[in-house]
């Protein structure tokens, strides 16, 4: 049986995802093909090269993501993430999709055109940018003669992109909902109805995964929760210990 491993985005929210791919790779687990959207596809790309979870880990704590960012307005009035290519190009120099050990799928979305692209061939870094691209607060990205930002616009978890390709899909979704009260001031109320809007967008992709890892504790994280790089991976890799611990016995014997 192949095993598709997909990854969302989520920011700072996205270290989970190494401490869940962990645990996952304990068990026995490996993926014939990962798709990742936004930090799901950086993180995504890294292991797909080779790089540990443990390495991965290291590369967040050494690495200074915020300042890797130009905090100067650009020209349209937003952050610019291209900066952020060196960390890329330091630790994949190849900067192909064809360098990967493992296949990867990028998603970004295409802002002029309405609609959703995938890509998984040729240069490998504009991609993971753009797909991390979240609208408002970074430039999108010029590449192949579209304008991309992230590809959690219409799907934060890109189970479509490969779930033709796979028997059986894990997915790692970093953003869960947790109840609330009130929410009275106006940036909550923003960001609550963002975060509702892509929930709801998601959950088809939810549904369709044969296993779906998404740790509660993640909700008191926010998306540049960055300086809480070892938290978050803690997170994961015991959200997901305990979970498989409690579900071996429905998961298929070939796949771990």
């Amino acid at each position: 049986m192949k095993t598709g491993l997909v990854l969302s985005g989520g920011g700072a929210r996205g270290i989970s995802h190494i401490g869940a791919i962990k645990a996952l790779l304990e068990q026995g687990f490996t993926f014939d093909i990962i798709s990742g959207t936004s930090a799901g596809a950086f993180i995504g790309a890294l292991h797909a090269y080779g790089y540990s979870p443990d390495e991965i880990l290291e590369i967040f704590v050494k690495t200074k993501f915020l300042r890797s960012i130009r905090f100067g307005f650009s020209t349209g009035g937003m952050f610019n993430i291209e900066n952020a290519d060196k960390i890329l190009l330091k630790y994949i120099p190849e900067n192909r999709f064809e360098s990967l050990k493992i296949p990867l799928t990028v998603t970004a979305t295409d802002i002029g055109a309405g609609e959703e692209i995938c890509f998984r061939t040729g240069e490998l870094t504009k991609p993971i940018l753009a797909s991390c691209c979240l609208p408002g607060i970074f430039k999108p990205i010029r590449f192949q003669d579209r304008e991309l930002v992230d590809g959690a616009i219409f799907n934060n978890l890109p189970v479509a992109a490969i779930e033709n390709e796979v028997d059986y899909i894990i997915g790692i979704h970093c953003n869960p909902l947790a109840q609330v009260k009130s929410a009275s001031h106006v940036h909550q109320i923003t960001y609550r109805s963002f975060r509702l809007a892509m929930r709801g967008k998601a959950k088809a992709s939810l549904d369709r995964c044969d296993m779906l890892i998404e740790a509660p504790e993640l909700c008191g994280y926010n998306t540049f929760d960055f300086r809480k790089t070892k938290a978050l991976f803690d997170i994961g890799y015991r959200y997901t210990k305990e979970l498989l611990a409690q579900n071996m016995q429905k998961i298929p014997t070939n796949l771990s």
